[in-house]
């Protein structure tokens, strides 16, 4: 027969082996949010859905915006008020009909609130991403657009633009497929300053989420680790000081759309593409 004593220390060893078990199970839990998180860091430049953000780096952004720490205290806005209009609403069912010629040069410009920001396009290695920007570019897609999410931590240092939601959700109703992923210039799991690259949706593990990539795209500020998982189709050649001085004003986290929303006044007044 078991005593009151022996009973109560069956219990509390019940109690507390119950209680390590609960701690174990929290344990497991926020072990794989964390590897979720380390990943999504890098995905969470959505193209449509955030860099695997977004810069993310893909997809837009269904998952929250977890790579950037918000700014303790906002620093004084460095950017003008934006030009009248209304940013675009349009959708189209299927990627443009190529009217790319590949072997020409082509450059855009982004006349921003901050400044311009000029960028060759590489339209050799890139044509569907770069036959795309163009086309939205014509169609006014991303103009009067806020740039919606800026990254400085972790290794990563983008601005992610491209979204006329500015939610990290929007997309122009088409992906184009991923190109230039083995460009020589993603060395070592690193994206160069001045480079411009596709967001798109890839989560790190199911390729079905390849080539998802649609209108969102991230400007490379300085040096940032990534995988090569997102298509490099152009580079800066004026405006970095425009991108440096977007980061120095910092980011805060939108409590809405959980993206580190640039403390600047970031939109896109005018996109345009010339062929030369």
């Amino acid at each position: 027969m078991v005593s009151k004593d022996q009973r109560r220390r069956q219990l509390a060893r019940e109690k507390y082996e119950r209680q390590q078990q609960r701690r174990s199970a929290a344990q497991r839990k926020a072990k794989r949010r964390n590897v979720i998180i380390a990943s999504v860091a890098a995905v969470a430049l959505a193209a449509g859905a955030a860099v695997y953000a977004s810069a993310g780096l893909a997809g837009g952004s269904d998952q929250e915006d977890r790579a950037a720490a918000p700014t303790p205290a906002k620093a004084p806005d460095p950017c003008e008020r934006p030009a009248k209009g209304s940013p675009s609403e349009k959708t189209w069912p299927k990627e443009p009909a190529m009217s790319l010629d590949t072997s020409a040069s082509y450059s855009a410009k982004l006349a921003t609130t901050c400044g311009t920001i000029d960028i060759k396009l590489d339209a050799g290695k890139a044509p569907h991403t770069v036959n795309s920007f163009a086309f939205l570019a014509g169609q006014g897609y991303f103009d009067h657009s806020k740039c919606h999410r800026l990254v400085a931590d972790r290794g990563l240092h983008i601005l992610q633009c491209g979204d006329p939601k500015g939610t990290g959700r929007g997309t122009p109703g088409y992906t184009v497929p991923d190109e230039n992923l083995k460009d020589p210039r993603l060395k070592g799991g690193v994206y160069p300053a001045g480079t411009v690259a596709m967001a798109n949706r890839y989560n790190g593990a199911d390729e079905k989420t390849r080539n998802s990539g649609g209108s969102q795209f991230f400007l490379v500020y300085q040096d940032s680790k990534l995988p090569p998982n997102y298509t490099p189709f152009g580079t800066i050649t004026g405006g970095m000081d425009v991108l440096r001085k977007i980061a120095k004003a910092g980011s805060t986290t939108d409590p809405q759309t959980r993206n580190s929303a640039p403390n600047a006044t970031v939109v896109i007044d005018k996109a345009s593409v010339k062929k030369s």
